[in-house]
């Protein structure tokens, strides 16, 4: 109990539920926060998709008996008090955790005043949120038609990924993976022209020096940003790259704690924080690194893969839709499955996310949808080991 609290306040923490569901084939954290007003209570996410066991684990044992009882308003009292609990604090599994309860109190208090998220943080600086996409493919036709499909949807904005040339690919180093962008760029600047603008995601698979020279070379072409150049333990090359390259630096994915993202903004050796917000705690610390992230000139684009909610991807589009310096809102558009989990799941409309006007992430949560898709088995989402060179050595990240 706080010590300004007399305890007669409502709402009231009564009970906290932690749910794992995988209605698109990867683990989602769900906590629901419920309190002592009927009806009243929030959905947050909390999903570390490849430890979601641990994350319920932690909910469960370590953060529902130190929140039970507690005033739902005191949402900072609250995250402060959780971040620091364990002593040993941080790590993308405990932040997790914290951000399954964190983004439901915020929920709770948006409901309460009946409004969306969005609205609690200052309201809209913008009508829409411009994203990109996503588009998988075995081969180079094969990608062309796929951003062709995406293209008539009203999206301008696109990752380019092509089976072999990127996650668990051999390929994924060296001058071969550097001429392998160079033609697919090349071929999709010659399909749909100088509009439609590219991601290019090297997940700091490349060498230092490999990364020069493929920033040399992207020089050339249109893209919304050059991603994850290095691994976050080789980011002391950012100042050098900054230096070197005229496109956009954007980073972060992997980092858990806004303490990572502190050098690099401050130096301005990045462009575009690319957090994925549960690892580092939610919407209130994913909040508090947008707005220092403003004050220095960086734009935010939170990562908002498949193996994020749709609570998840309605935070990150509350932060887009209220932050002055928002750069590019990742989407994936949530498929029936996960729609029938998650009503209310947002949807893209031309390439863009509107503002919700239901109270809160405006997202639901049917718990019996959810149990017709039981969780994953960790080792048949996550095989990061067999990622390896032609010389057997282990790929990052």
């Amino acid at each position: 109990m706080a010590p300004w609290d007399d305890g007669l306040s409502s709402p009231r923490i009564e009970d906290v539920q932690t749910f794992v569901t995988a209605p698109e084939g990867l683990n989602l954290v769900v906590v629901r926060v419920e309190t002592d007003i009927p009806g009243l209570y929030g959905l947050g996410c909390g999903t570390h998709a490849f430890r979601a066991k641990a994350v319920k684990d932690i909910v469960d044992d370590y953060l529902t008996p130190r929140v039970i009882g507690r005033s739902a308003r005191d949402v900072t009292d609250i995250f402060q008090t959780l971040k620091l609990a364990p002593y040993w604090r941080g790590g993308p599994v405990d932040n997790s955790a914290l951000s399954g309860i964190d983004m439901a109190l915020w929920d709770i208090k948006a409901k309460q005043a009946n409004e969306p998220v969005w609205s609690l943080t200052g309201g809209l600086v913008r009508s829409y949120l411009p994203t990109y996409i996503s588009v998988f493919a075995t081969s180079l036709d094969d990608l062309v038609a796929g951003v062709q499909r995406r293209w008539d949807e009203g999206y301008r904005r696109f990752r380019p990924m092509i089976a072999g040339h990127d996650y668990g690919s051999q390929r994924c180093t060296g001058r071969g993976y550097i001429a392998d962008w160079v033609t697919t760029l090349t071929r999709l600047v010659e399909e749909f022209g100088s509009e439609a603008e590219y991601v290019v995601d090297v997940h700091g698979r490349l060498q230092p020096q490999e990364v020069f020279e493929l920033a040399r070379v992207m020089d050339d072409f249109p893209l919304v940003y050059l991603e994850d150049p290095f691994p976050h333990e080789l980011t002391r090359w950012l100042p050098q790259l900054r230096g070197f390259s005229s496109q956009r630096l954007a980073i972060g994915e992997t980092f858990a704690s806004i303490e990572e993202f502190l050098p690099l903004i401050v130096a301005s050796s990045i462009d575009v924080v690319r957090s994925h917000i549960s690892m580092i705690g939610g919407f209130s610390a994913a909040h508090r690194l947008a707005t220092l992230a403003e004050q220095f000139g960086v734009q935010t684009a939170w990562h908002g893969p498949l193996d994020l909610s749709p609570l998840g991807h309605a935070a990150n589009a509350a932060l887009g839709l209220a932050s002055p310096n928002f750069g590019v809102h990742e989407h994936h558009e949530p498929s029936e499955a996960a729609i029938e989990v998650f009503p209310g799941a947002h949807t893209a409309d031309a390439g863009r996310i509107m503002p919700w006007h239901a109270p809160g992430w405006g997202v639901g949560f049917d718990e019996e949808a959810a149990r017709k898709y039981p969780p994953m088995s960790p080792f048949t989402i996550s095989r990061l080991e067999a990622n390896r060179a032609l010389d057997g050595g282990l790929l990052k990240p």
